[in-house]
């Protein structure tokens, strides 16, 4: 997508941090918006900032918890009679709970897993069957991590779940190239949300093995969220969907937020590359794996260029 004024986005987690960012970017660049939030106090604020800025008109809000399928259609349908048609999805509702493997319990990996992937799936199930009715073109954003290139942090389940994250987005980009409906791995660092608090939303009788990491997590989000934003300890959010803006319209594979974080991909790239059998090849095995379509080699990472400098600042 060259030009996204006049278009349509649908966001999940839209009414507070990075999904409220890119709301306000998409609607500072000419968009319709269609924040999807399950926090409804959230929804109220983030509608009072756009009516606040005449910008009400741009905006539609839906309560909608992303792993109830029924919900999520009825939401899509409601989101075609306000605005039309839909061209981008940023798949971004999400969990900031992390602690390690060996401490989870099943409703910690249930919880997690119905969220962070079921919602991305419910996402793309429910709207790229209507995007590619439409013709027009689009563009689908799912929010990962960093924790989905590399292993970062105590974050077993999180990571677990940005890794899949990733992998269906270089999947689907694949799938949909001759479609006009571009793909993108969205992987932020370090964003000034309420991901530190999302404990909070933990279902009721959920038996917990994180309690004592939410207690930490809540320590640095406080601290993250007090420090100035000149520290740099976390980007703003509208920075953060500038950044997302700019990767739609680029059409990236990947959109990274933070170039802090290189070192860390490129030890994963290079244990990866040194794992490799050091033998030769069986040129009768290497022969019939390249006529096995992309097997061996996908030219989706090859469209991959590097962005110079920050993005333009949009206003918003």
């Amino acid at each position: 997508m060259q030009d996204v004024k006049g278009k349509v986005a649908f966001i999940t987690g839209g009414a507070s941090g990075i999904g409220l960012g890119m709301a306000k970017v998409f609607v500072q660049s000419g968009m319709k918006v269609v924040i999807a939030d399950i926090r409804e106090d959230h929804i109220a604020e983030a509608l009072a900032h756009f009516a606040a800025r005449g910008r009400r008109d741009s905006v539609h809000a839906i309560r909608l918890d992303v792993t109830d399928r029924a919900a999520y259609a009825r939401a899509a349908d409601e989101s075609e009679r306000v605005f039309g048609r839909v061209h981008v999805l940023c798949n971004n509702a999400g969990l900031g709970i992390t602690g390690p493997i060996k401490s989870a319990t099943y409703d910690d990996w249930d919880w997690l897993t119905g969220v962070m992937l079921g919602g991305v799936v419910n996402g793309v199930q429910t709207w790229l069957p209507r995007i590619r009715a439409h013709g027009e073109g689009g563009h689908i954003v799912n929010t990962a991590s960093m924790s989905g290139v590399f292993a970062s942090g105590d974050a077993g389940i999180y990571i677990t779940l940005k890794f899949a994250v990733v992998g269906m987005a270089e999947a689907l980009r694949w799938e949909l190239a001759s479609e006009s409906i571009g793909v993108s791995a969205f992987l932020p660092g370090g964003v000034r949300t309420n991901i530190f608090w999302s404990h909070q939303m933990r279902p009721p009788h959920h038996k917990t093995g994180y309690a004592e990491q939410d207690r930490r997590r809540e320590e640095f989000g406080a601290r993250a969220r007090d420090a100035p934003p000149s520290s740099g300890i976390t980007m703003e959010p509208v920075e953060v969907g500038e950044r997302v803006l700019r990767g739609i319209l680029r059409n990236d594979l990947y959109i990274i937020t933070h170039p802090e974080f290189r070192e860390g991909i490129q030890a994963r790239n290079d244990a990866l590359i040194r794992a490799i059998p050091d033998e030769p090849l069986n040129e009768e095995r290497l022969r019939l794996l390249r006529t096995m379509g992309n097997l061996l080699h996908n030219p989706i990472y090859a469209e991959q260029t590097t962005p110079k400098g920050p993005p333009p600042k949009s206003g918003a």
